[in-house]
C-alpha cells in the first residue's frame, strides 16, 4: 500500500499519474509534441497541488522504462531518478509495453474498446510502439496482461506474428499500429494511447514485492542502440 507518482514519456504522449494503494487519484497528460522536459515537471506540480499531496508524502516514483523514444525515455527516467534522490524514496521501473497493455485492458473493462466480449477471452494483445518505417517495438500478451513473448523490434510483414494470429483475435494498438493495420489484414486495430494510468497497478505490485531499481545505475530499456547520423548539410 503506497502513494506512488507514475511517469510515462516514451512516446509523443507525456503523462503523469498519482495513485494511492493502486487506485488512480489524478492524471495529467498531453499528446501535443515532444516538449516533455517542460511538461513533466509542470504536470507533477499540478497533480500535487490538486490533490494536496506534499512531495515528502510520496512513497515511490514509477517510470515507464521503454522501449520507446530515446529522448522521451531519458527525460522521464532522469526526472524520476532526480525526485527519488531528492526525496530518498525508491524507483520502480515498468515496461512501457506492459503499461500500454494495461491501458487496453482498462479500456475494455470500461466498454470503450472496440472488441466484442465473446472475442476478448482468447484474444492476443499486441501493443506497438513506433520505431521507423515498418518497424515497431512490440510484445504479445493475453487478456489477463501476462506476457507471452519477449520484447522485440519487429519489421512487420504479412507473415509477422503468424502463431499468435492463429490463436484468436489479434488486437493491435499503440502509435505503431495504424501503419501495420493494412499489412496485418486480419488484425483488429483499436485506439489505445500510452498513459501513466497503465503503470498504476503494476507499480503497486512492484512496490509491495520490493522490486526497486538501483537509482545510480538504472538506465531506460532502449532495446536498440541510439544511432547518431552525421548531417548531410555542409558546414561553412
Amino acid at each position: 500500500m503506497a502513494l506512488i507518482l507514475s511517469i510515462e514519456t516514451g512516446t509523443d504522449v507525456c503523462s503523469v499519474a498519482l495513485a494511492n494503494d493502486g487506485e488512480l487519484l489524478a492524471l495529467r497528460e498531453s499528446d501535443e509534441g515532444r516538449d516533455h522536459a517542460k511538461k513533466v515537471a509542470m504536470f507533477v506540480d499540478e497533480l500535487l497541488r490538486e490533490t494536496g499531496v506534499q512531495p515528502a508524502d510520496l512513497d515511490a516514483i514509477a517510470v515507464g522504462k521503454g522501449p520507446g523514444s530515446y529522448t522521451g525515455l531519458r527525460i522521464g527516467v532522469s526526472f524520476a531518478k532526480g525526485m527519488c534522490y531528492a526525496l530518498d524514496i525508491p524507483l520502480i521501473a515498468v515496461g512501457s509495453l506492459d503499461a500500454l497493455t494495461e491501458v487496453a485492458r482498462e479500456d475494455f473493462d470500461a466498454g470503450i474498446l472496440d472488441v466484442e466480449d465473446d472475442e476478448w477471452g482468447s484474444a492476443r494483445l499486441c501493443p506497438m510502439v513506433d520505431a521507423r518505417r515498418m518497424e515497431v517495438y512490440t510484445q504479445i500478451f493475453n487478456t489477463s496482461g501476462e506476457a507471452l513473448s519477449d520484447v522485440v523490434a519487429e519489421v512487420v510483414t504479412e507473415d509477422s506474428f503468424a502463431q499468435w494470429r492463429s490463436e484468436g483475435k489479434f488486437v493491435i494498438f499503440g502509435n505503431g499500429s495504424a501503419k501495420c493495420a493494412e499489412t496485418l489484414g486480419d488484425a483488429i486495430q483499436v485506439s489505445v494511447a500510452p498513459s501513466a494510468r497503465g503503470l498504476v497497478r503494476l507499480a503497486e505490485e512492484a512496490f509491495n514485492a520490493g522490486c526497486f531499481e538501483d537509482i545510480a545505475y538504472f538506465e531506460p530499456f532502449y532495446l536498440k542502440e541510439f544511432l547518431v547520423i552525421p548531417s548531410k548539410k555542409k558546414l561553412l
